[in-house]
């Protein structure tokens, strides 16, 4: 069967870590509740480039524009379709809706201005 995969960049200062890492946890048991078929938030670990046959390639770091004080994550969440991303994304977007006042006030422990995502069909599975 063909799968959907949401995918996200982003930057998490270091001392907003275990902030970042509850929210990944709630987002984790919100998304699965609602029918994602895979949920994972990765933090970067290796990202220094090496030469590829000639060439270096861009670093997430770089790209990001990610600080010292700052960790890369690689995060992203598997559906079975676009339409069913679309579905359940739907139902995890009416949930926050109804838990709007448990969060109004939650600031983002980091810059939505830095952080890219995009939706990708799977094209090689196995």
């Amino acid at each position: 069967m063909a799968k959907y995969v949401d995918g996200f960049v982003l930057v998490v200062p270091k001392n907003k870590l275990s902030v970042y890492r509850k929210m990944a946890k709630d987002g984790k048991k919100m998304w699965k509740k609602y029918g994602a078929l895979d949920y994972k938030e990765c933090m970067g670990d290796d990202l220094k480039t090496k030469s590829m046959g000639g060439m270096k390639p861009r670093s997430f770091v770089e790209m990001a524009k990610a600080k010292k004080n700052e960790t890369v994550w690689f995060s992203f969440i598997v559906y079975k379709s676009k339409k069913h991303r679309d579905q359940v994304n739907a139902k995890v977007m009416k949930q926050m809706e109804k838990e709007a006042e448990k969060y109004g006030d939650m600031k983002m422990p980091f810059d939505m201005k830095r952080m890219a995502y995009g939706g990708f069909k799977v094209e090689v599975d196995k």
